[in-house]
């Protein structure tokens, strides 16, 4: 499995790009706001002949979701979400003036899949598998490839920190349950969040003062 870091935005958040031998591919939090990222995905994924096949959304929040309109207007994709963040999917323009105090012209692509505990997400040669993770936001989910030991986490989990939960829908008592949930995974499971660097599930487990088994 071929994963691509793209960096996205004023907040800095992780689009990932995950292909394999047979070159579909799937794109999690594509959050590219500014032309110069969305034509670095677009780029790569041609570039590499790439079949994009799903777009895999980790939470509802605007910065990692700015570039759906994008994705679907070039590939078709539509956004894969847990249907307890489709409000805040649905509601970006909103977001970005509270949030972020952006006028933001911003139309949502419509949905195209609700996802669910323990669905698997096929591409490939690969699956992914869909785990709820509630905490950050109420519709949270995590894409785990038992096959490749790597956890997608969004902003569930950090290298040596963990999303905030003071935003609508958030909660401290939920994300620790989640977190205790994710520490069951194999130590050398490798962690890729939603922002900042790459860890692994062995490391936040000794490192991280939020993540205990």
């Amino acid at each position: 499995m071929k994963i691509q870091r793209i960096v996205c935005n004023m907040l800095q958040e992780n689009c990932y790009v995950v292909s394999d031998e047979t070159r579909e591919c799937v794109i999690i939090d594509c959050g590219a706001y500014y032309e110069e990222e969305r034509q670095a995905l677009a780029g790569y994924i041609r570039e590499n002949q790439l079949v994009p096949k799903h777009l895999l959304v980790t939470h509802g929040h605007l910065d990692h979701n700015f570039g759906n309109e994008f994705l679907y207007k070039e590939f078709g994709l539509k956004p894969e979400i847990s249907e307890r963040d489709e409000h805040l999917i649905n509601n970006m323009v909103h977001q970005a003036k509270k949030l972020y105090n952006l006028d933001l012209v911003f139309n949502t692509p419509p949905i195209g899949h609700f996802l669910e505990e323990n669905e698997e997400v096929a591409f490939g040669s690969h699956v992914l598998k869909v785990l709820e993770t509630p905490g950050h936001s109420k519709g949270c989910v995590c894409f785990y490839c038992e096959a490749e030991h790597t956890l997608f986490t969004g902003d569930t989990l950090f290298r040596g920190s963990i999303g905030r939960t003071d935003l609508g829908g958030g909660s401290m008592i939920q994300i620790i349950q989640s977190l205790r949930f994710l520490a069951q995974l194999p130590d050398e499971t490798v962690v890729l969040p939603g922002h900042g660097l790459q860890t692994t599930i062995g490391d936040e487990v000794a490192h991280n003062p939020y993540v205990d088994r």
